[in-house]
């Protein structure tokens, strides 16, 4: 039986090497959040940990209100989120603890107004430590734990009509042991050496132009955001279509549309501009394009006239939803309404988007697609947790741009570092000036350690609650108490 018996929250400011700008946010700092929990799995406590970057502008879009206004908000349905784990009554396995969880965090957001992704922020955080603390009590890996049917998984409970046959076949080739990176190209990004002209930028070891980052972590593909400004973005994308072939050849790239268009035509009307381009017909051709992500603002993505005009438009790329991805359903919707898949972020849920992986692999051959995304997450506890979930839903790349707009570990202690150094050498390497950073080579990450690890970190919580050094409680409440 799983019961939650207790939780505590924990977090540490955190700033970025240099600005990450996307969409309507320039994000420069933020609080990492930690969560502790408690967790009693038939008749043993164990505890587990979860954490996430409570990232600007993300979970809600709302350009009339400043970060400072929006964290109070997600603070609520972290904490709402442990209220109500806490309230579970016993269940036989650990995907059905979960379901609770979700309904009752789900209708609490309803009756508070709140839109579902900051909601389930909240329970994904919970869902995550909770995870953590159950593969700790059986011994297992994350990815053993999926394997065995231990965590009681039922993809049909979230995608009606899923036989779980479909989930066995999903699994049965099992976890990808490296994961490749794609590299997200911000919206303020240097490109080359002549962007670092006449500003101040961080003299830390670790490379700043898209020039540099390439050849540095030997990277083949890429992630383009888009402004929505169609003149300014293709002016950008012609120097990406010289300068990619070039550093990275073979390279094949996304567009993230960052919500930026209010309906299908202006989008369609940007990528004809884009497409009548000589100089963007390699960079936008088939052989490169992957797809593109989220172009439609979450208010109006998923409306029936949103299917209507892409059943008007043949020829269109491979579009996704990301943002939009906010409830149980959404991705068979969004299949029926013409887009190709979703995107996968932890912060998004685990079991939801194992669930969508097997309803995305039964329908693949409709063209239907999983990609890996983040929120430019870091460690010690969010960048390993997202690998190895991405590990297991095999997704072909992963956006990873935390170590790039972060300096590995450097927001905390040198001693937390030295002691994930030791426990995942293949994960981790030390920098140039001693700091703990990702091992990257030929654009990939090794996942050995952190595969074998519980759920992503072999270290026990109390000590990485210990060595990180955070101000207890919630940004905005430190010191009140949780669970």
């Amino acid at each position: 039986m799983i019961l939650l018996e207790g939780a505590e929250f924990g977090h540490r400011e955190t700033r970025t090497r240099f600005p990450f700008r996307y969409g309507i946010a320039s994000m420069t700092a933020l609080p990492h959040v930690f969560l502790r929990v408690r967790l009693r799995v038939d008749g043993r406590i164990e505890e587990g940990m979860a954490a996430e970057g409570l990232a600007p502008k993300w979970f809600t879009k709302h350009p009339g209100t400043t970060f400072e206004e929006d964290l109070p908000d997600m603070v609520r349905v972290l904490r709402a989120a442990v209220e109500h784990g806490m309230a579970v009554a016993p269940r036989p396995d650990l995907f059905g603890w979960w379901r609770a969880l979700y309904e009752a965090q789900d209708g609490w957001g309803r009756a508070q107004g709140l839109p579902p992704l900051l909601v389930h922020l909240g329970t994904s955080l919970l869902e995550r430590a909770v995870l953590d603390a159950f593969c700790r009590s059986r011994e297992l890996s994350f990815a053993g734990a999926v394997a065995k049917g231990a965590l009681g998984f039922r993809a049909g409970e979230i995608h009606t009509g899923l036989p779980e046959e479909a989930t066995r076949r999903f699994l049965e080739p099992g976890p990808v042991n490296r994961l490749l990176i794609r590299h997200t190209v911000g919206l303020g990004d240097p490109l080359t050496q002549a962007d670092l002209a006449g500003d101040s930028w961080p003299e830390d070891g670790l490379p700043l132009t898209l020039e540099e980052v390439i050849p540095r972590y030997g990277l083949t593909r890429f992630k383009i955001k888009l402004s929505g400004k169609t003149e300014e973005d293709r002016e950008r994308l012609r120097i990406l279509a010289r300068l990619l072939p070039r550093l990275a050849p073979g390279c094949r790239i996304t567009l993230d549309g960052n919500e930026q268009f209010s309906d299908v035509d202006s989008f369609r009307e940007a990528w004809e501009i884009f497409q009548a381009d000589p100089a963007l017909g390699g960079l936008l051709g088939p052989s490169r394009l992957v797809l593109v992500e989220q172009p439609l603002h979450r208010a109006r993505a998923m409306g029936d006239e949103v299917g209507d005009a892409l059943r008007r438009w043949t020829g269109r790329p491979p579009m996704i939803i990301d943002e939009s991805d906010a409830e149980l359903g959404t991705v068979s919707r969004a299949l029926d309404l013409g887009y190709a898949g979703s995107s996968h972020k932890n912060c998004k849920g685990v079991f939801k988007g194992l669930a969508n992986a097997v309803l995305l692999f039964q329908r693949r051959a409709e063209g239907a697609m999983q990609t890996g995304e983040d929120l430019a997450n870091i460690g010690p506890v969010a960048l390993p947790q997202d690998c190895v979930v991405m590990a297991v839903l095999r997704v072909p790349d992963v956006e990873r741009n935390g170590h790039h707009y972060f300096k590995g570990l450097s927001p905390f202690p040198p001693e937390l570092g030295g002691a994930l150094l030791a426990g995942c050498p293949d994960f981790y390497e030390r920098g140039t000036d001693g700091t703990t950073v990702l091992r990257i080579r030929e654009g990939k990450i090794d996942l050995g350690t952190v595969l074998r690890a519980p759920f992503g970190q072999p270290l026990a919580p109390g000590e990485v609650f210990a060595l990180a050094e955070l101000k207890a409680g919630l940004p905005g409440e430190a010191g009140r108490p949780s669970g």
